[in-house]
């Protein structure tokens, strides 16, 4: 049957348009997405995943992935249709409405207008650019962060290697200099880097980078005087200057001034090189494969390899403004490469940058892709050997394997939230001798209270040279653990409820609520249930002696998170 698409559209592969369906000008249609005599006018955003059928979408309206809007639905200009969210059919949702994630809607909404969302989620302010994320937006919170701020401060900015975010950061620096906030500039580099240079004497700092794979978002990340992400407190206040636009403004005799640090790798390297112990790396004679994934820390490997004096092979070192992020497959395509690299060359283990230097994954000497949960009991096992007393910070969503490991070296955990925040506080300890969340961050205490995979990939040199043993022998003598993890689409309204009938399933077992509700089992087997804060889901995670009892836990707390609201 007939279809229209008009001027400047876009729609991705993998969409399915049938007949009758009327696409205005400047429609993004995602890839994934299914519609059906739906009737979209101008500038409207259809996110991937999402099913239209037989509806009407008004202009500058944004429905965004895996939204469902069945047949007879009218929604009106400038709406917001949150993730997983399902219209009913005949329904009416008036202009300039939001739509919760995950929200149900059976009755037309007129009147009601839900009030705006709180700011910041895990990475920071986050969506998808030109969309969510606009230059408007970016000059409001940069305004608005530069309010919370005496005048005349210093603010560092950074950013990634993407087009977006050039373009964003721009707008960002020219709103603070017009609130009376002078700014150092870093351009492209390392998120590792931007941090340091914040704290050398800025009261705080911004960067902006590509979500980890998501291509078409970025994530608008703040800074405090120290590096680490702003305090909840912080993020209140400047979310409350941002929601009542209160923005200073300064006179023309206060405009901030702009300037450009000089030499901010050699700073970084110099400073990290003197602080980490690399004794006995010249003498190991150690040979290194470094895959820098095409992202900005290829811009700092120079300056830090050549002063290691280890035989490194780097490859992907090229920036590639097209490809700011890469997906898990393509992650996935990356390490196996390595394995062929390391194994090949004969190296004695390779290491994989993300694109912003803030994370890192590893290949042992034969080629076999190490996971992140499995890197960071092997970086764990040898800082305690090599330690023998301390506390080491764990998410409570790491395997209990780590305490055990942790034990025999005289070593104690301190387990934290899911939160960074909360692990670089406890990183802050004189007592804490590594961080890490199971994900490819690490902390590395001796340096920074914060993520770094420059600092961390260090560390394991100098900790290989000095034990002589490969990756794969440490790997050995861990005890294999056996989590699992679900996640469960959960209403935002049922997210109490859900909470409350995990205590109430729980019983006599023993609970553990530094974050969600740990239940634990006599026999130490345990699940965590977690509700997100930013997406309309709830986590859960299990642990047994196998497999099988892992997945065992997980199903019988998936069933009591999913019938919660029942």
């Amino acid at each position: 049957g007939p279809l229209y698409i008009g001027d400047y559209a876009k729609v991705e592969g993998g969409v399915e348009i049938r007949e009758h369906t009327v696409l205005g000008s400047n429609v993004v249609v995602k890839r994934g997405a299914f519609l059906h005599k739906a009737v979209i006018h101008d500038n409207v955003y259809i996110g991937p995943q999402t099913n239209l059928r037989g509806c009407v979408i008004g202009k500058n309206t944004d429905v965004m992935r895996a939204a469902r809007i069945e047949e007879g639905a009218v929604i009106g200009d400038e709406c917001l249709i949150e993730e997983e969210s399902l219209v009913a059919g005949d329904v009416r949702i008036y202009p300039f409405k939001t739509i919760e994630a995950g929200a149900v809607v059976n009755t037309s909404v007129i009147w009601e207008s839900r009030g705006q969302k709180y700011l910041f989620g895990p990475r920071g302010v986050s969506g998808i650019l030109n969309v969510e994320i606009t230059p408007e937006l970016a000059v409001r919170l940069a305004g608005a962060y530069a309010t919370t701020l005496k005048k005349g401060a210093t603010v560092t900015t950074a950013r990634d290697h993407s087009r977006g975010a050039r373009a964003l950061k721009r707008a960002v620096i020219s709103a603070l200099q017009t609130s009376a906030i002078n700014v150092r500039d870093l351009e492209n580099v390392p998120m590792p880097v931007a941090r340091q240079e914040t704290a050398r004497g800025s009261a705080g700092g911004i960067m902006i980078r590509t979500t980890p794979g998501v291509p078409d978002s970025v994530d608008i990340m703040f800074f405090d005087q120290s590096g680490a992400d702003l305090s909840q407190a912080a993020q209140r206040k400047l979310d409350r200057v941002f929601s009542r636009q209160e923005y200073r403004r300064a006179f023309p005799g206060e405009i901030g001034e702009l300037t450009f640090p000089a030499r901010p790798f050699d700073s970084y390297s110099g400073s990290l090189l003197k602080a980490l112990d690399i004794t006995g790396v010249p003498e190991a004679n150690l040979k290194v494969v470094v895959d820098a994934a095409h992202g900005n820390a290829a811009l700092l490997l120079p300056s830090i390899l050549g002063r290691l004096g280890i035989d490194a092979l780097t490859v992907n070192s090229g920036l590639d403004d097209a490809r700011p992020t890469e997906t898990a497959d393509e992650r996935h395509e990356g390490l196996v490469r390595l394995g062929e690299l390391v194994a090949s060359s004969r190296a004695a283990f390779g290491v994989r940058f993300d694109p912003v230097g803030e994370r890192m994954s590893l290949v042992d000497e034969r080629g076999r892709i190490i996971d992140d949960h499995r890197a960071l009991l092997v970086l764990l096992d040898c800082v305690a050997a090599e330690r023998g007393g301390g506390m080491i910070a764990l998410p409570v969503t790491t395997t209990r394997i780590a305490e055990q490991v942790a034990a025999y070296h005289g070593v104690q955990v301190q387990w934290t939230t899911t939160s960074p925040d909360d692990l670089a506080r406890a990183a802050q300890s004189d007592e804490t001798i590594f961080g890490g969340d199971g994900r490819g961050g690490f902390v590395i205490p001796e340096f920074s209270t914060v993520f770094d995979g420059t600092a961390a990939f260090v560390r394991l040199i100098g900790l290989v040279a000095r034990t002589q043993l490969t990756l794969s022998q440490i790997d050995a003598r861990i005890p294999r653990a056996h989590v699992r993890r679900r996640d469960v689409p959960t209403p935002w309204a049922a997210k109490g409820m859900v909470m409350r009938r995990v205590v109430e399933a729980a019983g006599e077992r023993e609970i553990d609520t530094t974050d969600g509700v740990r239940v634990v089992e006599t026999d130490g087997r345990w699940a965590l249930v977690l509700p997100d804060p930013a997406e309309a889901v709830t986590h859960v995670w299990a642990e047994g002696p196998d497999d099988a009892a892992a997945d065992e836990l997980l199903d019988e707390w998936g069933t009591v998170v999913e019938h919660a609201g029942d």
